[in-house]
């Protein structure tokens, strides 16, 4: 029996390594996307919040009367009323593997209830027939609100007297968490030629996705379940919240549909109050509720990020070598833990320490502190970020003190190639990498020997020039399982599902192409569903570049299910030996004869087959999954170089160069723009986003006109190339690449920042955001 060979497609132009065009650009890019905005449900009403404008209070009484009597006013609803419902109160998510010495919940309800904590916080519910008529029966709402003290900065909510917003929380500390006591720190540090100590600032940030929060909701009374259309980073995780924390149901009873999102970065992984008020409020009026967040609205509910201040300390010997590293982090947290709020400096700080250099201790210790302000969650890079920051500016300050060069002293204590796998001192395993390899890739790219020259040209246009350097690591990964389904459809087609969300990752190209390329079968006929939680492997979120890593080898997995069974398929309608059945380019051939079925042929036939014998399989359908043995860790070298104006204090980007080991790249052109959107959103962090609060609590920076971006003219080309060398841990060899950028930005500007103005005589310990105000100060300081 034989069958014609399948398709005319070219399977190695779309597969592993090919950089093939996003499929998804050209329906975004033409406005025949489907975000959250764009979706209604017919007689749907609309929601509206009463938000809290005190930082700090008793909410004494409600006076609701007024809006419930207003025109087209469907309901109202308070705190008190989800407290009568049996709606639960959001926890923050447990933090597996560490033994915290305090952990003072912080429970979050959806609407406030006998207090409110900061400024945003939902009060009320309004729903009516038009979103104008709920905005307007908001401001009828009277609300009884005894002021309290308000403490929004972190330093100063730990110090004696300091307003307390949980009665359990001690100073203000929630958490507490030390690595673990270790007297051969001590002993390091006390011996030690060198000891360098700073103190570092990990700026309050919004992470400002594209598309603000639109989400609606209705809710099913014949199968009493709740349908919720959101922009999401993964359903698995809403769920999670929403099952198990909030209105404890069977996941059967939340239905979550997610298309298209724009943009993530952290703030779309989980529910917020808003979300979990609307859902209840569905089940009481019967009807579809939208709710729809403007631009300010978004910057006070969805969750902020960093905002640490952290004093950090790096141990050397006579030769600059690295004895030991410690860091102390103050994290504010905000009046609430969100879902996965401490994580980020607890774990994955930690995990990063010490980078890629060979320090053999290390030591971390984290007190999240509670601030009357908007909760903390993850944003782009998550932790990752701060460990990078805190040893390379610790690294960079080391070589000024001890008059050593900056490249010399990264050498001297870079881990060899040879000595990798590598057990650091916080108990991670590096698997891979070439770190010297990488640096000296990015000192070739960024031409770092011209430098000279460079700077003495923008001397004589009467401009400071700098130059940094970043060397880091990330782990990253998390939540260590993932599944996959593989389908064959009645039109030809193949389709891949996945728990993971698409967020502007290229995800619907990406994933394909693993398919495409490991079983040889036309790119265009491989499809990916995702955003469907009635529909879905076993899974997580897209969160802490794990998608590829994780759904990518679940994928792969699932594509060594396919084959095997379809040997099986094949064996019997070939009527030969499984053993004498090979597989390649897409095709199942008899071993030395031209008898062969294609894939997508044999996955036609079973479906037309019949009865079959016990041992062949009815379909090639698979479903597949993978399970990481430790994090992952994609590393990099960063350099970039900058002009400061002494007139002006303007910061100025002239050149970046980045250079990162992220592993087997699947599409090199989705990388590239994955590190270059990462620096963008480092050089925002580094010099100009900053969220502010006044002394009582007021939101200073809840719009677009206060909380400055970056722009187009803020960045230069940025030059990326790669050095992969792949992960042994996942059957794809990947290793994740969506913070580097972030990640390696943010110390590599800074330290250009701190040589220009160690350059030019000043101090050049500056926190970020190092605005035109901070830098023209150092240089006034210093008499430039």
């Amino acid at each position: 029996m034989m069958a014609m060979r399948e398709g005319t497609d070219t399977p190695s132009r779309h597969g592993i390594s090919q950089p093939v065009r996003r499929r998804e650009d050209l329906r975004l890019l033409t406005g025949r996307g489907c975000y959250g905005d764009d979706v209604n449900m017919q007689g749907q009403a609309w929601a509206a919040f009463l938000r809290s404008d005190h930082a700090h209070g008793i909410l004494r009484a409600l006076d609701t009367e007024a809006a419930r009597r207003a025109p087209g006013v469907i309901g109202v609803f308070t705190g008190e009323d989800l407290r009568a419902a049996g709606v639960g109160p959001q926890l923050r998510l447990p933090l597996r593997g560490f033994t915290l010495d305090r952990d003072v919940p912080t429970p979050r309800p959806a609407l406030a209830q006998d207090r409110v904590r900061y400024v945003g916080e939902p009060i009320a519910l309004v729903v009516a027939e038009t979103a104008a008529q709920a905005a307007d029966a908001v401001a009828l709402i009277v609300a009884e609100i005894d002021p309290l003290p308000a403490v929004t900065d972190v330093e100063e909510a730990v110090a004696p007297g300091a307003p307390r917003l949980w009665p359990a929380a001690e100073d203000n500390m929630a958490i507490r968490w030390n690595s673990g006591g270790n007297p051969e720190i001590d002993r390091a540090f006390a011996g030690a030629a060198h000891v360098v100590e700073m103190r570092l600032v990990n700026s309050r940030l919004f992470a400002s996705p594209i598309e603000p929060r639109s989400f609606v909701a209705r809710h099913d009374s014949a199968a009493d379940r709740l349908e919720w259309i959101t922009p999401s980073q993964g359903s698995e995780y809403m769920l999670r919240v929403l099952c198990d924390q909030i209105f404890h149901v069977p996941d059967e009873r939340i239905h979550i549909r997610t298309h298209d999102v724009g943009g993530g970065f952290g703030v779309k992984e989980q529910p917020y109050p808003e979300d979990i008020a609307v859902l209840h409020a569905c089940r009481v009026v019967g009807r579809p509720i939208k709710w729809r967040a403007s631009r300010s609205e978004n910057m006070l509910s969805d969750s902020h990020a960093r905002d640490a201040v952290i004093h950090a300390a790096l141990a050397l010997d006579e030769q600059g070598r690295f004895l030991a590293v410690r860091a102390h982090v103050l994290a504010a947290m905000g009046a609430y833990f969100a879902c996965n709020g401490p994580n980020a400096s607890i774990r994955n700080t930690s995990y990063g320490l010490p980078l890629v250099y060979r320090t053999p201790l290390s030591h971390t210790s984290v007190d999240c502190v509670m601030t009357n302000t908007q909760p903390i969650g993850p944003y782009r890079g998550a932790g990752r970020e701060q460990a990078a920051y805190i040893v390379e500016r610790l690294v960079e300050e080391a070589a000024r003190r001890l008059g050593i060069d900056r490249v010399e002293i990264r050498r001297r204590n870079l881990i060899p190639a040879a000595a990798i796998p590598y057990k650091t001192p916080s108990g991670r395993l590096y698997d891979s990498g070439e770190f010297e390899a990488v640096l000296d890739k990015a000192l070739a790219l960024a031409d770092w020997n011209g430098f000279p020259a460079r700077r003495k040209a923008s001397a004589e246009r009467g401009l400071i020039r700098g130059q940094g350097l970043s060397c880091f690591l990330e782990n990253v990964g998390g939540a260590p399982h993932e599944g996959a389904f593989i389908r064959f459809t009645e039109d030809g087609s193949v389709l891949l599902v996945v728990a993971t969300q698409a967020q502007g990752q290229g995800h619907e190209t990406t994933f394909p192409q693993i398919v495409a390329d490991r079983l040889g079968l036309p790119y265009d006929q491989v499809v990916l569903k995702q955003g469907d939680s009635t529909d879905k492997p076993a899974g997580f979120a897209t969160v802490g570049s794990r998608s590829t890593i994780m759904a990518g080898s679940a994928l792969a997995n699932t594509c060594t299910l396919v084959v095997e069974k379809g040997r099986k398929a094949a064996a019997h309608l070939l009527e030969v030996a499984e053993a004498d059945i090979e597989f390649a380019h897409g095709e199942f051939r008899v071993a030395g004869t031209d008898r062969v079925i294609g894939l997508l042929d044999l996955a036609a036939r079973l479906r037309e087959a019949g009865p079959l014998p016990e041992d062949v399989p009815a379909s090639l359908d698979s479903n597949g999954d993978y399970t990481a043995p430790d994090m992952h860790f994609p590393n990099g070298c960063h350099v970039a170089e900058v002009e400061l104006d002494p007139e002006t204090g303007r910061v100025t980007l002239v050149s970046y160069v980045a250079v990162d080991d992220v592993g087997t790249m699947i599409n090199p052109m989705v990388v590239h723009g994955q590190v270059q959107g990462g620096v963008a959103q480092g050089l925002g962090q580094a010099l100009m986003e900053h969220i502010r609060y006044d002394e009582n609590g007021q939101f200073l920076t809840a719009s677009l006109m206060d909380y400055a971006l970056p722009r187009a003219g803020d960045l230069p080309t940025i030059e990326t190339d790669f050095h992969p060398v792949p992960s042994p841990k996942n059957p794809l060899g990947v290793k994740g690449a969506g913070e580097c950028g972030v990640t390696g930005s943010l110390p590599a500007l800074m330290n250009a920042i701190a040589d220009a103005l160690a350059g030019a005589g000043a101090d050049p310990l500056i926190d970020m955001p190092a605005t035109p105000e901070r830098i023209w100060r150092a240089l006034r300081a210093a008499k430039v």
